[in-house]
């Protein structure tokens, strides 16, 4: 099961790498199996906490979001992670041929990489059960970084290039992915004037 993969790329990510690169899965595959259970953790986490527990800001009243509300803005995040994974593996193996490693017709590698890479972001959605901005702000960083690093140790091994040039390659792909999380971050304020804004109540 790649569910499996997620507790190794945390003890041993060298191994792991190589094992996801061994089982070349299908990027659907990947897709079904890993990234459509592991991207609900963080929309599921955060409908609860918003509609049932709510959160304060410094000495504040207690702050809710309306059920409908709740379920339209996670319904909207869990679509936009999925989309933001399908982009980041599909530019992985585009810029592939350019620093040196095979691009393939499945893409397989490429989304393997951004799905398993981004783990630790999946993961660090179980803090937003815990609604305190501060707190998600701290978890949610710890968890970019080590999603970052997990990106720069996979490269060179699932792609199959040498490290050196994996270097250059993590930094494009980091890029990338900033670019991706400003579009969903722009898209979203978008959204909420179509009528996707969100409704505190106290």
């Amino acid at each position: 099961m790649l569910l499996k993969h997620a507790f190794g790329l945390f003890t041993h990510p060298d191994s792991e790498w190589a094992e996801i690169r061994r089982e070349h899965e299908t990027p659907w595959h990947v897709l079904w199996a890993y990234v459509l259970v592991l991207a609900a953790i963080g929309p599921v986490c955060a409908y609860i906490s918003t509609a049932m527990f709510g959160w304060t800001v410094g000495n504040e009243r207690l702050i809710k979001l309306s059920n409908i509300s709740a379920i339209q803005l996670s319904v909207l995040t869990y679509i936009a992670m999925l989309v933001g994974v399908l982009a980041l593996g599909w530019m992985i193996d585009w810029m592939a041929n350019t620093y040196g490693a095979k691009s393939e017709d499945d893409k397989s590698n490429g989304m393997a990489l951004a799905a398993y890479a981004a783990t630790p972001m999946f993961l660090a959605g179980f803090a937003l059960l815990y609604p305190v901005p501060w707190f998600n702000a701290l978890v949610f960083l710890a968890a970019a970084a080590y999603a970052g690093y997990l990106l720069f140790d996979g490269l060179p091994i699932v792609m199959g290039i040498q490290r050196e040039r994996a270097i250059v390659y993590a930094g494009a792909v980091l890029t990338v992915a900033l670019v991706i999380l400003v579009t969903t971050r722009i898209g979203s304020v978008l959204i909420w004037n179509y009528g996707f804004a969100p409704q505190f109540i106290g």
